[in-house]
Parts: structure tokens; C-alpha cells; sequence
């Protein structure tokens, strides 16, 4: 019998060759009702809907036959804990790195450039002329260099700027994690693009961000809790540093936290990977990897086993 796939879009989204589509079964869930419970037990194969409100964690303990859990989300913090012993953990390594990169530097240049104040200027109807800080000869880390900084970075190249790299662990041109605080000091712009883990949960922290030159920017377009709120709504306050933040801890930010009003801030609502660019990337992806399921390759962007 032929492998069922759970997909939350149509199958007839992906270019799949005829062989390898004959090798599959697909039902379309978005939700799990009352007709999906005769088939979760044959399920192979399950890629969970996008976002990380809407995955049922009971799911994959439910499911008897599940061998590849494969993600359309870069990070897989919201589903590791569920995954079954012996089931592949895939997470969607190719779909988001184009339209984070592209945040991670809007959210940089907006900061740097003080495009919010002339926003807000523009709704009083006032010309709020004043000198701003360029990218171009700054010096920026990225922190987390896996496929979504090295995009970072190849955006950043035409703009004049020096591009520093840490991962968590030192190879060829990438410095090691242990290597943060020292290199701290040196960088104008610190992009923070790590996943979350126990190791990175409050990374950022209050030593993290002492660390910080003077009139540093801090951009986070990882995960929220990697940075301790508490500590940089206090760094903020000193007005020593500014930030530029896609994510946030808690998320969604409530209307009174005190982050909205600190000053130098600049918030967009967790919205890196939520462009016209991700659905036909995240349509390529699922192909490629369920034809190496079907065709018995190693899959990629593998996790966990």
C-alpha cells in the first residue's frame, strides 16, 4: 500500500514526478475532525499546518505508522517535545531564509535610518528633518550562522558594512558562541537569528546586553524568549542601545507591556516568514523531501531522529 501523507494544502500544489506521486497517498487536513480518525494510524508522513497555535501536539503519539514529521516553520521549538521516538523531525530549511533575511534587514535599515519617527512625524503632518546613522561602514554580527544568516548576510554585502559570524560552534570564517563576549563590544549591529533551544532561552540577557557597545542595535527576528524582556526594556530605558524586533516574549505583545512604549524600539508582529515568497517555496521543499521518501534518499533539514 501506498505511503498516506497528511498535507494542511492540496497536493496538487506540488510538482511531484508521476512515479513518486503513485508511491504516496494525500489527504488534505487543516484540523483534525471526526473523518480523519479512521486514517491517523496508517499516516506516514505528516506536515502540520503553519504557525505554532495551530499544531495539536496529541497528534503524533496518535499516530502508529508516523515516520517523518516535516515542518513549514524554520524553528521547531513549538513541536519538538511531541515527536515520537523514532520518527524523523524535519524542520523547513529552504522556505523562510528569502523573506527573514529580507526583515531582518528592513528592520536594520528602518532602525538605523529612523524611518519610524518619520512615520510619525508624517501623521502629524510635520517635516521632522535629522541625521541618522548609515549601515554602510558599521560593523554586524549574526548571530545564529546557519541558511537563514548566511541569507542575512548576502543581503547585507551591498551595503559597505563588515559582517561578523557566530554559530554555536567555531568552523572555517564562523566564530563559536564562546566567543560572544568578546566579540560583543566591537559590533554595531548585533542580528540575532538562533533557534530556540534550553541553551539559547535567554541568551540576550542583561550581561549579554551590558556588553553592547554604546548606540548599538539589537535585531531579533529568531524567537522572543531567546532575549530576556526585562533586561532589554531596561537597557532601553538607559537609551544605551536601540532595537529592532520581529519577535517578542510574550507574543502577542498585550497593548500595556511596557516594551511598545520603550524608547528606540521598532516591533513588527512575528511576520518574517509571512510573504508572498513562502507558500511556493514551502510547495518545492515538501516535493523535494517526500520524493526522497519515496525514493529512500536522506532527507534534509533533518533535526531529530
Amino acid at each position: 500500500m501506498s505511503a498516506l501523507v497528511w498535507l494542511p494544502f492540496s497536493p496538487d500544489d506540488l510538482d511531484l514526478d508521476p512515479e513518486i506521486r503513485s508511491a504516496l497517498r494525500f489527504e488534505v487536513v487543516e484540523s483534525v475532525g471526526a473523518h480523519h480518525e479512521a486514517s491517523i494510524d496508517e499516516v506516514e508522513v505528516w506536515v502540520p499546518p503553519y504557525g505554532f497555535d495551530d499544531v495539536d501536539l496529541s497528534l503524533p503519539a496518535r499516530m502508529g505508522s508516523l515516520r517523518l514529521i516535516q515542518t513549514l516553520t524554520a524553528g521547531v521549538d513549538h513541536i519538538a517535545s511531541a515527536v515520537p521516538s523514532g520518527v524523523t523531525l524535519c524542520n523547513g530549511r529552504g522556505i523562510h531564509e528569502a523573506s527573514t533575511a529580507e526583515l531582518a534587514l528592513a528592520l536594520t535599515l528602518a532602525s538605523l535610518r529612523g524611518i519610524g519617527g518619520f512615520v510619525r512625524a508624517q501623521d502629524r503632518g510635520e517635516w521632522a528633518w535629522s541625521w541618522q546613522r548609515a549601515l554602510a561602514d558599521r560593523r554586524v554580527l549574526i548571530l545564529g550562522y546557519g541558511a537563514i544568516g548566511a541569507a542575512i548576510e548576502q543581503r547585507l554585502a551591498p551595503f559597505e558594512c563588515e559582517v561578523v559570524r557566530v554559530a554555536s560552534r567555531a568552523r572555517d570564517g564562523v566564530h563559536g558562541i564562546d566567543e560572544l563576549p568578546g566579540l560583543l563590544p566591537d559590533a554595531d549591529v548585533v542580528i540575532v537569528i538562533v533557534p530556540l533551544t534550553p541553551a539559547t532561552r535567554g541568551l540576550v540577557d542583561a550581561e549579554f546586553l551590558a556588553r553592547m557597545r554604546p548606540g548599538a542595535l539589537l535585531v531579533n527576528v529568531g524567537r522572543g524568549p531567546v532575549v530576556d524582556t526585562d533586561a532589554l526594556v531596561a537597557a532601553l530605558d538607559t537609551g544605551r542601545i536601540t532595537a529592532a524586533l520581529d519577535v517578542t516574549d510574550p507574543e502577542p505583545l498585550p497593548p500595556d507591556h511596557p516594551l511598545w512604549r520603550a524608547p528606540g524600539v521598532l516591533i513588527s508582529p512575528h511576520t518574517g516568514g509571512s510573504t508572498s515568497a513562502m507558500w511556493p517555496r514551502a510547495h518545492r521543499v515538501v516535493a523535494a523531501q517526500l520524493t526522497r521518501y519515496a525514493a529512500g534518499d536522506p532527507l534534509v533539514g533533518v533535526i531529530s531522529r
